[in-house]
């Protein structure tokens, strides 16, 4: 099915899969440079990416604009030109050529392991912005993403760890979006705490930086919140990111305040929390304290059962005494979140 001039010039898919090496890569899900290409939709709204930063430093000149990452400085490996040979090349090093050739091998391979094999080089090498952009010109995006129903787990966890790192590229999320739903769908089905779950919220967590895709999430902002009460804290962190994101935009606030939203949600702002989802929870209530609805608009949401707006706004909510109990929390950032919103 791949495109049929495109052969390895190695005997065996062995030896051009020994792409990679060693299984403590990192997942090479980067910060954002932050730049013209996102605007923040309110000043005191913060808004998150997904970075787990890498231990080396990019040696990438950043582009005015971009959206760029550090690469995880794992060496990836690709067939000499001329023989069969392995040679060790950084991501960045990459030719075309080799690409195309790492995604013909990618839509003929019917082994997982080789498929995670080159999932994971394409995820290392699209930590580069020529790279994105030669997967995208390849049409490779779609070929990756065909590998979200793949029926085995690990595939589909490099397959969304490589769409996240081509999701840091603008052009580049004008395709991913399409494939939104199914990654949501990925978080409903897949176990709770899984890697799944994680490497879904993180690509979600890019896609929502801007507000030009945040729309498509609106049916899943009540998923969102029900994970922040049966996660761990991980997956905590990185759902929260997704609602800081979605909240920081004042034309989805009536989406979120409507949602229907577990009671629960409250018993979080406590000092047993870990400091990691206390901040985050208290941007978001935050980014919620700030918008103001009309007398009439308050009125109808008090009326509608289990919305996100009587768990945590309305005069009935939990929220302000709990606030108001964080404010000796030990952690000096923490207090200033609470006094922030409570000013």
């Amino acid at each position: 099915m791949g495109d049929g001039s495109v052969t390895p010039r190695i005997g065996s898919m062995k030896a051009l899969l020994g792409i990679v090496a060693g299984a403590g890569a990192s997942y090479g899900i980067y910060k954002l440079i932050s730049g013209g290409s996102f605007k923040r939709n309110k000043k005191n709204a913060t808004n998150e990416s997904a970075g787990v930063k890498s231990s080396q430093p990019s040696e990438v000149n950043l582009q005015p604009g971009s959206l760029l990452a550090k690469v995880s400085g794992l060496d990836v490996v690709c067939p000499r030109p001329a023989s069969g040979d392995i040679m060790h090349q950084s991501p960045g090093n990459l030719e075309p050529q080799h690409l195309k050739m790492l995604l013909s091998c990618l839509q003929t391979s019917n082994n997982p392991s080789d498929q995670c094999r080159i999932l994971l080089t394409l995820g290392n090498a699209a930590a580069f912005t020529v790279n994105q952009n030669l997967i995208r010109e390849f049409e490779g995006i779609h070929i990756i993403a065909g590998f979200l129903s793949d029926p085995v787990a690990d595939v589909r966890v490099q397959t969304l760890n490589a769409l996240n790192n081509l999701s840091m590229n603008i052009q580049n999320q004008e395709q991913i979006k399409v494939y939104m739903p199914h990654v949501v769908e990925l978080i409903e089905m897949s176990p709770v705490n899984s890697e799944l779950q994680l490497g879904a919220l993180r690509l979600l967590t890019n896609l929502s930086v801007t507000d030009k895709h945040q729309h498509l999430l609106k049916g899943s902002i009540t998923l969102l919140l029900s994970l922040l009460v049966v996660s761990n804290e991980p997956l905590q962190v990185q759902a929260l990111k997704v609602l800081v994101n979605l909240s920081s935009n004042p034309d989805m606030m009536d989406d979120i305040v409507q949602t229907q939203a577990p009671a629960s949600v409250v018993l979080l702002f406590d000092a047993r929390t870990a400091p990691t989802v206390l901040l985050r929870l208290l941007m978001f209530a935050g980014n919620l304290k700030a918008w103001r609805p009309s007398a009439q608009v308050a009125d109808e949401l008090r009326r509608k059962q289990d919305c996100l707006y009587r768990v945590m706004l309305d005069e009935s909510s939990q929220l302000h005494s709990r606030l108001v109990q964080l404010l000796s929390h030990p952690d000096a950032e923490v207090q200033a979140q609470v006094a922030r919103i409570l000013t």
